[in-house]
């Protein structure tokens, strides 16, 4: 009996000790929970673990240590390529910023808004919570930006383009070197991408390799002046030259080292045709009649009188068609340009015509009174053929709005082009250039002696479409070889301008 109490005695003493044992773990437990608990309280007043502000990882920082490596990080200098030269630019003076409080602000509420028990359960278990990624958020001053592209780098670093310059004494121009520079908008983009990202900050400017320029229209007409006086020709010259593209002109009129005002009075003679055929088509139906074409053709292609006076007789006036032809030209605003009787010998003076260049008392010509014009009034009038060809727009539409059509135009220049006289203006082109163009000269019916000439037209070439007019007049005898090889260096030196290699 003793022995049964004994043994029961023990067995109580181990279930107590088991008891003791159990509450103990129990409270070791709840300390170490409560431990932990302290612990994660504690860190999730920073950061959770995988938290990425702008690519940055910020888990276990506070928000001010996660917004000073923030700020460093974006603060950091970028590295910058021009060519072959490489430096490195502080984001703010190219007028970045990050926005880092709605950054901050925007972490801390996906930590706050995290399930406090699911957060604290992961952490027990050791658990990597899902990364939490703020995406940057900034600002670029783009003003700012393209202020320091322009002044600090691309005034430093770019290789302008050195101009092409016309060799003295010849036709010819030497061409410049091209330059390297700064495509500004271009390179706005691959700086932004640079300087938003954290890992990439290297970013490669957009330089573009510029052509050297053309020489500016001035220097060709000091290059044209050197080859008048470089020339045997010793009367005087007036050169007209209109840039089709840039609308950009020279007009000067010069003997033996002596400017005068532009816009003398010349003879039209044969390229007076030119007005006779825009005012024929301006009064003819559409299409023309095969008669007026061929008529046409003889007048421009051949230089017939005959068919000159037949078309305006036929298709203008019997009688007036000089002064329909003059009323067109005045009504295009060349007040200089006229054409007073036919061409047939005999032909009388319808009218006579006081005009702005006839009326000069500084120099004279001696025009015909039958006709007359100025190099850019010649030369402006193929203006308006070469736009109404091209684009059927231009002065012909704005005046005389469905009186002359684009293809009209489109055949004038045709019959111009068809021209061919292989001298003049055509003797310093390139073969195969296209040139429209009329030519003429005056000479003494008696003597024979020549006295003035003009060549119009429009030049077709590769690197830009031109019109050029050259009027030469001598009082005494213009001698036809040394006008010729004036005018053809004259067209070959423009031509060069336009085209230089």
């Amino acid at each position: 009996m003793e022995g049964q109490n004994q043994e029961m005695l023990m067995k109580l003493q181990r279930i107590s000790l088991l008891r003791w044992i159990a509450i103990a773990l129990l409270v070791l437990s709840a300390v170490i929970l409560v431990l932990e608990l302290v612990r994660f309280s504690r860190l999730r007043a920073g950061f959770p673990a995988g938290t990425v502000i702008g690519g940055i990882p910020v888990g276990g920082l506070d928000q001010q240590q996660a917004a000073d490596r923030v700020i460093e990080a974006y603060n950091f200098p970028i590295e910058v390529h021009h060519g072959g030269e490489i430096f490195y630019l502080k984001p703010s003076s190219l007028g970045f910023k990050v926005d880092i409080d709605t950054m901050i602000a925007s972490a801390d509420q996906q930590r706050v808004n995290a399930p406090f028990w699911s957060s604290f359960w992961n952490y027990l278990w050791n658990r990597n919570p899902a990364a939490q990624e703020t995406p940057l958020a900034y600002s670029i001053d783009e003003k700012q930006l393209k202020m320091f592209l322009y002044d600090e780098i691309a005034a430093r670093y770019n290789n302008d383009p050195e101009q092409s310059q016309p060799v003295a004494g010849s036709t010819q121009f030497k061409i410049g070197t091209p330059g390297k520079v700064l495509d500004v908008d271009a390179s706005l983009p691959f700086v932004e991408a640079a300087l938003s990202s954290a890992t990439n900050r290297v970013v490669n400017l957009v330089v573009s390799e510029i052509d050297p320029p053309r020489p500016s229209i001035d220097n060709l007409e000091v290059l044209l002046k050197q080859l008048i006086d470089e020339s045997a020709f010793d009367g005087l010259t007036e050169v007209y030259v209109l840039d089709l593209e840039t609308g950009k002109e020279i007009n000067f009129a010069y003997e033996n080292g002596i400017d005068y005002n532009p816009g003398i009075a010349f003879t039209a003679a044969s390229t007076m045709k030119i007005p006779i055929m825009v005012t024929v088509f301006q009064y003819l139906p559409e299409p023309i009649t095969e008669t007026a074409a061929t008529m046409m053709q003889l007048m421009i292609d051949k230089s017939s009188n005959d068919s000159s006076d037949d078309l305006m007789e036929t298709y203008l006036s019997p009688t007036l068609g000089p002064l329909i032809v003059t009323d067109t030209m005045q009504q295009l605003g060349l007040e200089s340009t006229f054409l007073a009787g036919h061409f047939y010998i005999g032909a009388p003076l319808l009218q006579r015509f006081i005009t702005p260049a006839n009326s000069r008392t500084d120099y004279t010509t001696d025009p015909d009174p039958f006709n007359q014009t100025t190099t850019a009034e010649m030369g402006m009038l193929l203006e308006d053929i070469y736009q109404c060809a091209q684009t059927g727009g231009g002065t012909f539409a704005a005046l005389f709005p469905n009186e002359i059509s684009q293809n009209e135009c489109q055949t004038m220049v045709t019959y111009l082009t068809n021209n061919k006289i292989a001298v003049l203006l055509e003797a310093g082109l390139p073969d195969g250039t296209r040139i429209g163009h009329k030519h003429g000269w005056t000479s003494d019916a008696t003597t024979g002696l020549m006295y003035s000439l003009i060549d119009t037209g429009i030049v077709f070439s590769p690197a830009g479409d031109y019109v050029i007019c050259v009027a030469m007049y001598h009082p005494v005898q213009l001698i036809f070889d040394k006008a010729n090889l004036l005018t053809a260096n004259i067209s070959k030196a423009v031509y060069n301008y336009f085209n230089i290699e």
